[in-house]
């Protein structure tokens, strides 16, 4: 499993687009740029055929300190980004399994 940086991405789309990677990097800047500030604005962020990104309440909570574990740590309420795949994501990814598996 590799992991795909901003940066990757950007070269990959500046060789099958033909854009240059500046024009490439500002619109993936603008477009992290305006996801991020709909979602500061609790709205919901829906890209078709790939997913939906949402803010969440996580509720608070009483953890444990693994070091002390009889010491309950208190875990505050906080807000939290969700993803959710869309249908088409979903499929693609669930055909990784029989590669997983060897």
């Amino acid at each position: 499993m590799a992991t795909i940086t901003k940066r990757d991405l950007i070269v990959q789309v500046t060789n099958s687009t033909g854009l240059t990677q500046q024009q490439v990097s500002e619109v993936v800047q603008h477009f992290v740029d305006e996801v991020s500030r709909h979602l500061a604005n609790n709205d919901e962020v829906v890209l078709r055929n790939f997913g939906s990104f949402e803010t969440r309440v996580a509720k608070a909570k009483v953890g444990r300190n693994p070091n002390a574990p009889e010491k309950a740590v208190p875990i505050p309420a906080r807000v939290v980004v969700k993803f959710k795949p869309g249908k088409e994501l979903k499929e693609r990814v669930a055909q990784l399994l029989p590669q997983l598996s060897k």
